[in-house]
């Protein structure tokens, strides 16, 4: 994963955004509303995102990559909130509708390229047009400015939620929203605001990858972060730090893994097939480090005894 400075790099683009999303999906975990629609909140902040950067492209860049920011913070915001007025408003589930909205954003985005946002200069493949170089991040380090936002966005949410009001409101809620009714808080309004945070953040995912990775808009913008994203939030323990290292452990398997499976000549898949057993060995280690298996006698060879 780390053979070379270009392969290297590589590893950091995959790990910002997934990195990011993650840190979404925890206030949404802490609070116990089970997020698994990362994946279309990713996409529609791109989708917001990219709107301007192909229409308005011709913005001073001062100007057009703030409003790109402002942008994919909305749209994955709006995303993420439609989960939480049904779940708040009519007790929907909100597993199964984060994860149906993933599929609504994924088929918006072949919509718009087969449609409105089709490139008139590539009639023979519809794709949407690429982004101008004003809507493009910047490099530092020789990696887009990405990973920036990524590791100020660690501290934000950790302190958002250790050391504000509203972390201790979505502590609290998370562990019974009836105590938290019973301190005169708004559960409605928390799990509206929370989830509106937490989707906007996993916009703004969607917006660094077409902005700093693919200046382009297609089916593939998500690429499977937003599922990766909840393995990353769980291992970590819903830490913002611990989910920096995890990300990255994960990035780095799988581009290994990878490697790997390249230089013995193995199938496509057997990258994902090291990945997976080496997951599955790290989760069935959780499962022994909080319970204990204990072998009992029968109730009746126990009352002989």
């Amino acid at each position: 994963a780390f053979r070379s400075s270009l392969a290297t790099k590589g590893v950091v683009k995959i790990a910002v955004p997934l990195l990011i999303s993650s840190l979404g999906i925890v206030l949404a975990f802490k609070m116990k509303f089970w997020n698994i629609g990362a994946e279309g909140q990713i996409i529609m902040g791109a989708i917001f995102a990219t709107y301007f950067g192909v229409f308005h492209g011709d913005w001073p860049k001062a100007v057009l990559l703030p409003v790109m920011f402002l942008a994919g913070i909305v749209g994955g915001g709006l995303w993420g909130a439609i989960p939480a007025f049904f779940k708040t408003r009519f007790g929907t589930n909100e597993t199964l509708l984060t994860l149906m909205l993933n599929y609504i954003a994924l088929y918006l985005i072949m919509f718009l390229r087969e449609g409105p946002w089709r490139d008139p200069s590539n009639m023979a493949f519809p794709q949407i047009a690429t982004i101008g170089e004003n809507a493009r991040l910047g490099e530092v380090f020789g990696v887009h400015a990405g990973w920036i936002v990524a590791l100020v966005l660690v501290v934000l949410v950790f302190v958002y939620m250790k050391y504000t009001k509203h972390g201790y409101e979505i502590s609290v809620v998370g562990e019974s929203q009836n105590t938290a009714r019973y301190a005169g808080m708004n559960v409605s309004k928390i799990v509206l605001r929370t989830m509106f945070i937490s989707g906007a953040i996993c916009g703004l995912a969607g917006m660094v990858q077409v902005s700093g990775n693919t200046y382009n808009l297609s089916d593939g913008i998500a690429g499977g972060v937003g599922f990766t994203a909840i393995i990353v939030a769980w291992l970590g323990k819903l830490n913002p730090f611990a989910m920096v290292f995890v990300a990255f452990f994960l990035v780095f398997m799988e581009k290994g893994a990878g490697q790997i499976a390249t230089q013995f000549n193995l199938n496509e898949n057997a990258s994902d097939i090291i990945t997976g057993i080496i997951l599955f060995f790290i989760l069935g280690c959780e499962f022994f480090i909080h319970y204990q298996v204990e072998l009992r006698k029968r109730e009746k060879e126990a009352a002989k005894a």
